[in-house]
């Protein structure tokens, strides 16, 4: 795979990504099934992991950690911390006393003694962003981590990150991880452009919409991916349908498969870094090894945007983060008494 540099880091990785979320409890419970599926994709010429913490609790890093014992070395390896991690609420979030603890978990699940890119798995409105930033920074600067990102951070709190780091004098986040599909298509309105204007790569998840982008999940029939099935309402919106009924044909048109129209779709914009991928079987990785080179011809990406507009989701409402402004009610309205004095 040609390779492409990370933002401004200099750091030199693939188009594809891998991704370890369905490895362990979460997907494929097999470990050993499991690193073979990592070797596989390394051997492709992949050379980009990226995993969580919270991903099975755990398991998954100690799966990525097993399989890298004498790869390390060539394998940029980027891991996340922000989820609940148990029930202690100090086990969780974008605190100071939170990330200094959990790299360290982190870097034992994983088998090695630096992290190559450390994320922020979502934004934290408890924590000041100068706190986090900071604590981050000392961890770039013990050598523990090498560089830092966010991940589906709205572009407001892209910006004050950046600005916190400029005027403080701090590491600024290097990369960003956000949704992005042909159904997913919110981030090319603001998100985009501002990591492009700060030099951020940008890896991005989910480019086959959470399984809707493979073909099997059609109108009318009940065959889909497991995770759609657990969350159907999520995954299976009418407004999605309808699109991939017309995406259908496009790529039969293109004698493409959909998941190799999809992935090439993601990698096509500019300023796209790598797509992650997320196999929980070998088919399954196979299946998008083998359109690793298809690229898109301008009349493809088109009729694409046709379909689903640039900078529009085809479900609005289908969000990963939901700031608090819009999801707690109490900052939505004022109290009932103010409002009732005011109407008098």
């Amino acid at each position: 795979m040609k390779m492409r540099t990370l933002g401004r880091t200099g750091i030199k990785v693939s188009p594809y990504c891998l991704g370890a979320m369905m490895f362990g409890a979460w997907g494929n419970t097999d470990h050993d099934d499991s690193i073979r599926i990592i070797h596989r994709a390394l051997d492709a010429g992949i050379n980009f992991v990226d995993t969580a913490d919270v991903y099975a609790q755990g398991e998954s890093e100690e799966i990525v950690g097993k399989a890298l014992q004498g790869r390390r070395d060539d394998v940029v390896l980027a891991t996340k911390a922000h989820a609940p991690m148990g029930d202690d609420p100090n086990h969780r979030g974008n605190s100071r006393r939170w990330l200094v603890q959990e790299v360290e978990n982190s870097l034992r699940r994983l088998q090695t003694d630096h992290l190559d890119l450390y994320q922020i798995h979502r934004p934290d409105p408890e924590t000041d962003v100068e706190e986090t930033l900071s604590a981050l920074t000392d961890l770039v600067r013990s050598g523990k981590v090498r560089a830092i990102g966010s991940s589906t951070f709205p572009a407001s709190e892209i910006v004050e990150a950046q600005w916190v780091a400029e005027r403080r004098g701090l590491q600024r986040f290097r990369t960003e991880q956000p949704p992005y599909s042909i159904l997913n298509r919110g981030i090319e309105r603001e998100v985009l452009p501002v990591c492009r204007r700060y030099g951020m790569g940008t890896l991005v998840w989910s480019p086959l919409a959470m399984g809707m982008l493979t073909g099997k999940i059609r109108k009318g029939q009940e065959a889909g991916t497991q995770r759609a099935r657990r969350t159907p309402g999520r995954f299976t919106d009418e407004r999605k349908l309808d699109a991939v009924e017309e995406l259908v044909p496009l790529a039969e048109k293109a004698g493409l498969s959909m998941v190799h129209m999809a992935m090439a779709f993601a990698v096509s914009h500019p300023a796209v870094t790598s797509a992650i991928i997320g196999p929980r079987t070998m088919e399954q990785l196979e299946d998008v090894l083998a359109g690793a080179e298809v690229t898109l011809d301008d009349e493809v990406l088109d009729q694409i945007d046709a379909i689903v507009p640039p900078g529009v989701d085809a479900n609005p409402g289908d969000v990963s983060y939901e700031p608090p402004a819009i999801g707690e009610v109490a900052q939505r309205r004022r109290p009932l008494a103010e409002r009732a004095a005011a109407g008098n």
